[in-house]
């Protein structure tokens, strides 16, 4: 009964921080989308520059209660999502002062740049930083699998950032906004699949023992 309830409680924790993570973009996406006037609107670019003002804006909002809910809902804040709602304000309250779309969209690569440095850093000194930053995510990862995985995601932060450039010199506000959603978020998943062979070499626990021994264990008859 207790495993179930631990269980219960680690998939509302996985529900809680995708809908943290997640949520203050769609609605960035939403507001945007809604606001965003036609391509052959007379006013189309103040009208795209509004919308681009209101979706930050509400962008900014989003993320502060996203940060809140996760202090309630979960009683801790990640260090991931502290830095990330910490420059989504700066860059976010840069966009609207300056009104100028290009702060929004420098925001990631800013991010990206940030995290890919720091734990290219850390793992050349020997100290696997992605550890403290997931706040040990994956169970049973030794020291040697957290350190190849803090380069690799380090080597991948640099990957998007490169990405998002591409995307923010090619494209529209909209045309970025649509593809970086899609791509980042595919290439992030496919990323994450291909670390797995990878940490299961390196002691990554899930689950399965604890299953195969409560199946093995011999019930009374």
């Amino acid at each position: 009964m207790a495993e179930e309830k631990s269980e219960a409680k680690k998939a509302a924790s996985g529900w809680i921080s995708t809908a943290v993570d997640y949520g203050p973009l769609l609605i960035f996406l939403g507001v945007y989308f809604y606001n965003a006037p036609d391509a052959d609107s007379p006013n189309a670019i103040s009208q795209t520059l509004i919308a681009v003002l209101t979706s930050t804006g509400a962008f900014m909002i989003a993320a502060i209660v996203a940060l809140g809910l996760s202090k309630w809902l979960t009683g801790h804040v990640s260090k991931m999502l502290m830095l990330s709602t910490v420059l989504i304000i700066g860059f976010g309250g840069l966009t609207i002062l300056l009104r100028d779309p290009f702060w929004v969209q420098i925001k990631p690569t800013a991010l990206y740049l940030f995290f890919g440095t720091v734990l290219l850093i850390g793992w050349w000194r020997g100290k696997a930083l992605l550890q403290w930053l997931l706040e040990a995510a994956f169970e049973g990862v030794d020291d040697e699998g957290w350190l190849k995985l803090s380069r690799n995601w380090g080597l991948f932060f640099f990957a998007l950032a490169g990405l998002n450039e591409a995307l923010r010199l090619s494209l529209t506000f909209g045309g970025w906004l649509t593809a970086k959603t899609w791509a980042f978020l595919l290439c992030t998943f496919l990323f994450s699949a291909s670390q797995i062979p990878m940490l299961l070499k390196h002691g990554l626990d899930l689950g399965e023992e604890d299953e195969a021994e409560a199946n093995d264990t011999p019930t009374e008859k």
